[in-house]
């Protein structure tokens, strides 16, 4: 069985990440923001407000497990339970706001992330029935940065190539 990263490494990884995704918000640049593209007719803008929606909710349950409180209500209406249904929501809640203010809520959350992490116990970290959304796992085995960069990245990246 492979070793789990330790809650240190884990942090680490979600803070380089940040420098990542700044080097991306500034290769994109500021008059391709709201061009269609990144993810089908969705802007650059739209990515960050997809990625922000999401993480800014597992990271309320993240602080709220710190706290010893239950998991929050999602910020979405309770009887959404696809994840399409849930971006389409992310998208229209988000659609008036402005592009630096999308930008910066996801920027924000990674430090707001690695906060979260570092203040659980290593016991919570490494129970794999600690937070049910893992699926078993325990939350240090978790990749959070995959998302951006598995799902997302390679239709960025053609667009920002002309491909």
């Amino acid at each position: 069985m492979p070793s789990q990263p330790t809650k240190a490494a884990v942090v680490a990884t979600i803070r380089a990440d940040q420098a990542f995704w700044r080097a991306l918000v500034a290769e994109v640049g500021p008059d391709r923001m709201t061009e269609p593209g990144p993810m089908g007719e969705w802007t650059f803008k739209d990515l960050a407000s997809h990625l922000a929606g999401w993480r800014n909710y597992r990271i309320a349950q993240l602080e709220a497990a710190g706290r010893g409180e239950p998991e929050p209500p999602t910020p979405w209406p309770a009887e959404l339970e696809e994840d399409d249904d849930i971006n389409d929501w992310i998208h229209a809640r988000d659609r008036d706001r402005s592009v630096d203010e999308v930008v910066a809520d996801y920027d924000s959350t990674f430090e707001r992330l690695a906060a979260a992490i570092e203040r659980l116990p290593d016991s919570t970290v490494s129970d794999p029935d600690a937070f049910p959304w893992t699926g078993g796992e325990p939350l240090i085995a978790g990749d959070f940065t995959m998302h951006l960069h598995e799902e997302h990245l390679p239709a960025v990246r053609a667009w920002l190539d002309g491909r």
